[in-house]
């Protein structure tokens, strides 16, 4: 590991393949699309790319493009069945749960890691606040004899769908629990018989009611929790789209130089903003709430840290 890019050659592949034709582009590109170097920002730039790519690979006119749309393509080759089963119902993605009701306050039980992974000794990825499980499949179906990823959320209707989606991929690497990593990423963690060398906190429900400030996941002793548990150079990924919830993120990791670096203090390549947010994605796929956000012209804002070797002492 060592640097941002070995996010992308560690965690995800070599390369990212089924790239979108070019052909035309240049010609759509001059239709409103800034390039880089001019006034607007690189990430708007990158946003605009990647909707004209989308338009020239589906064949659909840039105002009839929807999020959906673009989320559809980007895990088109994952071959997932949205009708699962009528006993999940309707499932919400922005379905708001309180992560400090009674029924997730206590830890949940810790399963057999044997009977969960394949191989519970690979190194393990944890992604807080995993979702859909999209994400983490995709990482996962490409590292399957490399890694194990472990998928933690708190609406219960995901995580079920998530289970059948796995099964139906056949993935032994891949697991996702109905959990608050508040209150159990420790416990879990703690036990399990591998590495621990990521974790993923990618755009967190930002409750953006002040009152509500305190339900936001990223607080002290999950952070102490986390930085305890990472193997050395293990690192550590944020990123947000709302600025508030990143900044509060940043100074919550940003509290610990002395165990915890950013990446660009180690890699003098890794790129970032004047203000010290990443440039780009180092992983190579992008989530469903950074497409939907970028769709409407948000701005992602990105850290990866990474764990120091602690000198022994005399």
């Amino acid at each position: 590991m060592g640097s941002c890019v070995c996010l992308r050659q560690h965690y995800c592949y070599g390369g990212v393949g089924g790239a979108f034709q070019r052909r035309g582009l240049s010609s759509l590109f001059r239709k409103g699309v800034v390039a880089p170097g001019l006034t607007a920002p690189f990430y708007q730039y990158q946003r605009n790319r990647r909707r004209v790519e989308a338009c020239v690979s589906t064949g659909f006119k840039e105002q009839e493009l929807r999020s959906p749309d673009l989320v559809a393509l980007e895990y088109a080759d994952l071959n997932l069945t949205h009708n699962v089963s009528q006993e999940l119902g309707h499932v919400r993605i922005r379905q708001h749960v309180n992560p400090l009701s009674s029924s997730l306050s206590v830890p949940v039980e810790v399963p057999d890691w044997n009977q969960v992974f394949r191989d519970p000794t690979l190194p393990l990825m944890v992604d807080i606040g995993s979702g859909s499980g999209r994400f983490l499949m995709w990482l996962a179906k490409r590292n399957l004899v490399v890694r194990n990823y472990l998928g933690l959320e708190i609406r219960q209707k995901l995580v079920k769908r998530a289970d059948v989606w796995v099964k139906e991929l056949g993935l032994s690497n891949i697991h996702f629990m109905y959990a608050n990593a508040t209150t159990s990423f420790n416990q879990l963690v703690s036990t399990y018989h591998g590495p621990l060398i990521l974790v993923s906190i990618l755009c967190p429900d930002p409750y953006f009611k002040r009152k509500h400030h305190k339900r936001r996941v990223v607080q002290k002793p999950l952070v102490d929790s986390i930085v305890n548990n990472l193997t050395p150079h293990g690192q550590v990924f944020i990123q947000s789209d709302v600025l508030d919830v990143a900044l509060e993120m940043r100074n919550q990791f940003d509290s610990l130089p002395h165990v915890l670096k950013h990446i660009d203090e180690i890699e003098s390549s890794v790129l970032c903003d004047s203000e010290g947010w990443l440039l780009s994605n180092p992983m190579g796929k992008r989530t469903e709430r950074e497409i939907h956000a970028e769709f409407e012209g948000a701005k992602i804002y990105r850290r990866v840290y990474q764990k120091q070797v602690q000198k022994a002492l005399g």
